[in-house]
C-alpha cells in the first residue's frame, strides 16, 4: 500500500483544509489519459467508486484501482519551494529510489 511521508501528510492536510471543501476531501491520484505513463494529481471532494483510500493523520489520498496497484510499494513525499509551489515525488518504499 502507498505510504506517506510526514511532509506529504502536512502538505495534503494544508491543501485540503479549505473550508469550502467537504471534510472528507483528499488528493486523488490516477493514471494519465490515453495510456500515458504520467500520473494526474488533483484535489477530490471524496473517493470515487472503487478507489483505494490511504489515510494518515487526517491526510487522505484516493487511488483509482490501476494506480493503487502501480503504487503499492511506493512512498509519496512532498516539498514546498520558497515560492510556495508544491512538488510531489514517489520513491520505492523498499529501496528508497525515486
Amino acid at each position: 500500500m502507498l505510504t506517506l511521508t510526514s511532509d506529504a501528510v502536512q502538505v495534503i492536510r494544508t491543501v485540503t483544509a479549505d473550508p469550502q471543501l467537504p471534510p472528507e476531501s483528499g488528493i486523488r491520484i490516477q493514471a494519465g489519459l490515453n495510456g500515458s505513463d504520467t500520473l494526474q494529481l488533483s484535489v477530490a471532494p471524496a473517493p470515487e467508486a472503487g478507489d483505494q483510500v490511504v489515510e494518515d493523520q487526517g491526510a487522505r489520498v484516493y487511488l483509482e484501482p490501476t494506480t493503487a496497484a502501480m503504487l503499492d510499494e511506493m512512498t509519496l513525499d512532498a516539498k514546498v519551494d520558497p515560492k510556495g509551489d508544491v512538488a510531489f515525488t514517489l520513491a520505492d518504499s523498499t529501496t528508497g529510489e525515486s
